[in-house]
C-alpha cells in the first residue's frame, strides 16, 4: 500500500495495510447502525409502533430524519474545518462516535415504551443519527491519506465491502434475537428495542481497531486562541460562507456536488424507506424483511468490493454512471413488477450498486479535493448528502401522506432523482477537476 505523496502532513508516515484494515474497521462498526436503525428494523418499528401506524407515520420518520440531517448539515463542514485547523479528526471521530453508541442504548428502553414516549424517541433518535453521521463524515477524511490516486476508489471500496459485512453481522445477530422472541410467542415491543441495544454493542466493539491503529497525519494550522468553543460559534455562518466560495474555486467538485445531491436523494429513499415500503405495500413481516436485507447486504457487499476495481480500471465518472443507470433499471422493476418476487428482485439489483454508488462517491470527492482542505470539502460532502437525505425522504413521506399511503408513486419519483443525477455527472470533467486540486495542494 502506498502513501498518498501529498497528505497535509510534510513528514508523511508510511501507510501499512494495518492501518487501512483498522480504517475500514469504522465501515464494519457503523454500518450496524444505518442497517439496523435507518434501513431494516427500527424505522418499520417506528412507524408501525411507536407512531401507531398513523397516516401521518411515514411522513413524521422522514421528518426526524430530514431534522438530523439538517443539524449534520450546519455542524459537519464547521467541525471539518476546525479539524483541519487543529489536526483533530481523529479526535472528533472519536467523540462522535461515544455520542452514536449511547444514545442507542438510551433509544432502547424509550422505544420499549411505545407511543407513550414519541416525542422522546424522536429526540433520542435524532442525536445518534447526528452523531453515526458526523463519524460518517471524519472516518471518510482519512481516505485520501491513506491511498494514491490510483488506488484510492480501491480502498474505499474495500471500506464499504467491510461495511456491509458488519451490517450482516449486526443484522444476524438480531435476526437470530428476533426468531427466538417470536418463536417464545414475544411481542414486538418487547424485542425489537433491544436491537438497538445489539446495535451499539456491535458499533462500540468493532471500532476499537481504528482508534488504536490509525493515524492523524495533519499538522495544526490554528493559534490556541482559534480553538475556543465562543470562537467557532461565533465563526458557524462565516466557515460555512468561506468553504462555499473554496468551492467555487474547483468547478468539476461543485458540479460533482450538484450530481451528488440528486443521486443522494434517490439512494436516502432506499436506505431509510427499504422495510417501510417492504412492509406498507408488499405486506413483508418483519423477519421476512431482515432475511431480504441479509441477502441485499451480501448483494452490497460483492457490488462495492467490484465495482471499486472497475472504478480504479475504466475511471470514477463511467463507473458512477453504470450504478446509476443499474439504480434506474431497479425502480422500473420495482414498480412494474409489484409483488414480494419482484423486490426481491429489485432489492438485489439495488444492492449491487448501493455500495458502488456510495463508495464511489466518496472516492471522487477526495480525487477533485486539495489535500489541505480535505476535511472541509468532505464536510461540504457530507452537506450534500445530508440535503439529499432531507430532500428524498420527505418528498417520499409528503407523497404517501397526500395521497393516503400510494407509495408506488413514491417509488416512481425516487426513480427521477437518478435520472436527474444521471444527467448533471455527465457535466463533470474528472480530469480537469483533479489537477485543478493538484495545483492548489502543490
Amino acid at each position: 500500500m502506498t502513501v498518498n505523496a501529498t497528505a497535509t502532513n510534510s513528514a508523511a508516515l508510511p501507510v501499512t495495510r494495518r492501518e487501512v484494515w483498522s480504517w475500514a474497521m469504522y465501515d464494519f462498526a457503523n454500518s450496524g447502525y444505518t442497517t439496523v436503525v435507518i434501513t431494516a428494523i427500527f424505522n418499520a418499528f417506528f412507524v408501525s409502533v411507536i407512531a401507531g401506524g398513523a397516516d401521518w407515520a411515514t411522513l413524521l420518520w422522514t421528518t426526524v430524519v430530514a431534522i438530523s440531517y439538517v443539524i449534520v448539515m450546519i455542524v459537519g463542514p464547521v467541525l471539518g474545518a476546525w479539524a483541519d485547523r487543529r489536526a483533530a479528526k481523529k479526535r472528533v471521530l472519536a467523540l462522535a462516535t461515544v455520542g452514536c453508541v449511547l444514545t442507542t442504548l438510551a433509544l432502547a428502553p424509550v422505544a420499549a415504551q411505545g407511543d407513550a414516549w414519541l416525542i422522546a424517541a424522536c429526540v433520542l433518535f435524532i442525536a445518534s443519527n447526528v452523531f453515526y453521521s458526523l463519524g460518517e463524515n471524519f472516518t471518510a477524511a482519512f481516505l485520501p491519506e491513506l491511498a494514491t490516486s490510483e488506488h484510492i476508489a480501491r480502498v474505499s471500496a474495500w471500506g464499504w465491502s467491510l461495511g456491509y459485512v458488519g451490517g450482516l453481522v449486526t443484522l444476524g445477530v438480531c435476526l437470530w434475537w428476533v426468531l427466538s422472541q417470536q418463536a417464545a410467542g414475544a411481542k414486538a415491543i418487547d424485542y425489537i428495542p433491544w436491537t438497538l441495544v445489539i446495535t451499539a454493542v456491535v458499533y462500540a466493539l468493532a471500532s476499537i481497531p481504528t482508534f488504536l491503529f490509525l493515524r492523524e497525519r495533519a499538522v495544526p494550522r490554528a493559534s490556541v486562541a482559534e480553538d475556543d468553543a465562543g470562537h467557532v460559534m461565533r465563526g458557524i455562518a462565516t466557515k460555512l460562507a468561506r468553504s462555499m466560495r473554496e468551492l467555487r474555486q474547483y468547478p468539476d467538485l461543485r458540479r460533482f456536488f450538484w450530481a451528488g445531491l440528486a443521486y443522494q436523494a434517490g439512494l436516502a429513499v432506499v436506505i431509510t424507506l427499504a422495510s417501510v415500503y417492504a412492509e406498507q405495500a408488499l405486506g413483508f413481516k418483519m423477519a421476512d424483511t431482515i432475511k431480504l436485507l441479509l441477502v441485499v447486504n451480501v448483494s452490497a457487499a460483492i457490488g462495492a468490493f467490484l465495482f471499486g476495481y472497475v472504478q480504479d480500471r475504466i475511471g470514477h465518472k463511467p463507473t458512477l454512471a453504470i450504478t446509476l443507470l443499474m439504480w434506474i433499471a431497479t425502480v422500473v422493476i420495482a414498480y412494474v413488477w409489484h409483488t414480494q418476487t419482484g423486490f426481491w428482485v429489485a432489492a438485489n439489483l439495488a444492492g449491487l450498486c448501493l455500495g458502488a454508488s456510495q463508495s464511489g462517491g466518496r472516492a471522487l470527492v477526495g480525487i477533485l479535493s486539495p489535500r489541505q482542505q480535505v476535511a472541509e470539502f468532505y464536510g461540504l460532502w457530507g452537506l450534500v448528502v445530508r440535503l439529499a437525505g432531507v430532500i428524498g425522504p420527505l418528498l417520499y413521506g409528503t407523497v404517501t401522506w397526500a395521497t393516503a399511503g400510494n407509495h408506488r408513486l413514491a417509488l416512481l419519483i425516487t426513480g427521477g432523482m437518478f435520472v436527474i443525477g444521471l444527467v448533471l455527472l455527465a457535466r463533470v470533467d474528472v480530469g480537469a477537476g483533479e489537477r485543478a486540486a493538484g495545483r492548489a495542494s502543490a
